[in-house]
């Protein structure tokens, strides 16, 4: 119902997710403000099985379909049980750092009411308790 249309920013560029609108229904792991600012996932098994572990607890969401993978990147679209909005939610692994970056961004609206940072959380935790 409000899907919207999917951004064509997304990916990897340089080895960062591009950065959030100003908007406050958008967070990731390397951004540079406080507002949309969020710890990347960390791991503790070798980078191969830390994103199928990844894959896993994303296949985990309902109504979430992973859209475009790769040996170090993930983007999946998670849509609302209710509205049927859509967010974009992309996963950078990154081997130097030995962490996964993160970024989550409602389409449309203006506001998630905290949305995008709780599924942040709820990834993080549900791919602790898998390693």
């Amino acid at each position: 119902m409000f899907a919207g249309k999917r951004p064509t920013n997304l990916g990897v560029s340089e080895g960062r997710l591009s950065p959030c609108p100003n908007t406050p229904n958008c967070v990731c792991s390397q951004g540079g403000d406080a507002e949309h600012s969020v710890a990347p996932l960390s791991y503790g098994s070798d980078p191969e099985t830390a994103i199928a572990t990844l894959k896993r607890v994303i296949q985990s969401f309902p109504k979430t379909q992973i859209i475009t993978e790769s040996s170090d990147y993930l983007y999946a679209e998670f849509t609302s049980a209710l509205m049927g909005f859509v967010d974009d939610v992309e996963f950078f692994l990154d081997r130097t750092a030995n962490v996964i970056h993160i970024r989550s961004a409602s389409r449309l609206g203006k506001s998630d009411l905290g949305v995008n940072r709780k599924r942040v959380e709820q990834i993080r935790t549900k791919l602790a308790e898998l390693q």
